[in-house]
């Protein structure tokens, strides 16, 4: 399937590209209100899996307060709280930095990894984006008293156990990948990814009936957006934004977003571009009338979406949704 453009490239009045992609939007009732392009085949969302990982880490007996919840659903910026958080995280189940199988990286926020430079510093598995995922895995095991050496292992229990929560809340089979930072990383349909959010968003399991578990994800991102993004990120901005809300971006331009009413958003780009990510699902949301809702600062949701081509310094264009 030929997928649609999604947005334009525009510099001096010229249409210079086009990103191409797909984005669903769910009513909340759950059907499926509007869709551009292909919302029904697989997609490795990437990490916009965690918040649905960390729910299967909760049903395994994964007790954190929320802001460390809310880290264990993160791609966290590098910045000081977050690596405080991963170590309280680690330090909570007797473990030391050692036992993080993430591979070494620099700060995901550009203003903490030149802080990083600055000092001299490098790499540290503690720095990646994915560590505070990482670090409630490993905290699990030591919960449920699983080995912790094999803990990426598709096959681990703890694996195992996350996979099946997954398919529970997207309602669709998963295939198995490997992700950027080493864990099994599980697909499913834009479709599957808006359902699994819009049931955390409502405090749903599976079959719809009340969680607990799930209410205890979107409560820990509702209060700590900072934690699952950071400071300067434009999903914080978003979430907050849209009071209740609750989302997380992936790498490949992979967005998800579910409003507490039970509305939920979905998108990919096929070129994974995460320049475009953003834009359009600021528009999905402009387009469903998000912005205009009270108690949403839509200039805020609208500024989300605004990404400025520049010419010698000064803005000569943008890039633009077409959905």
């Amino acid at each position: 399937m030929t997928l649609p453009v999604v947005a334009e490239i525009v510099r001096s009045g010229f249409v210079e590209g086009h990103h191409y992609g797909s984005v669903v939007a769910l009513a909340a009732d759950g059907a499926v209100d509007w869709s551009v392009g292909d919302v029904h085949a697989p997609v490795l969302p990437r990490s916009s899996n965690k918040p649905v990982q960390a729910l299967g880490m909760v049903r395994l007996g994964l007790d954190l307060p929320p802001d460390l919840l809310a880290l264990a659903c993160a791609s966290h910026s590098g910045e000081p709280f977050h690596l405080d958080g991963v170590r309280r995280i680690l330090a909570s189940a007797g473990l030391e930095e050692s036992a993080l199988q993430t591979q070494a990286d620099y700060p995901l926020d550009d203003v903490e990894r030149d802080a990083v430079l600055r000092a001299g510093g490098g790499r540290t598995s503690l720095h990646m984006n994915c560590s505070g995922k990482h670090a409630a895995m490993l905290a699990t095991c030591v919960l449920r008293g699983w080995d912790t050496a094999t803990y990426l292992a598709v096959d681990h229990p703890l694996q195992v156990a996350i996979r099946a929560t997954f398919e529970e809340l997207t309602g669709e089979p998963a295939q198995v990948a490997v992700d950027g930072c080493g864990a099994p990383l599980l697909s499913t349909s834009l479709v599957g990814l808006a359902t699994a959010f819009r049931r955390i968003a409502l405090g749903l399991d599976g079959s719809d009936r009340p969680d607990g578990a799930s209410a205890r994800i979107a409560t820990a991102i509702r209060q700590h957006p900072e934690m699952v993004s950071g400071t300067r990120r434009d999903e914080r901005a978003l979430l907050t934004a849209i009071p209740g809300a609750i989302g997380k971006a992936g790498a490949e331009s992979c967005y998800v977003v579910a409003l507490p009413d039970g509305r939920a958003f979905a998108l990919k780009t096929d070129d994974g571009a995460a320049r475009v990510r953003p834009v359009v699902m600021a528009a999905a949301l402009v387009r469903t009338g998000v912005d205009r809702e009270a108690g949403v600062d839509g200039e805020a949701v609208r500024r989300t979406g605004l990404a400025p081509l520049l010419g010698g310094g000064r803005q000569v264009g943008e890039i633009r949704a077409v959905i």
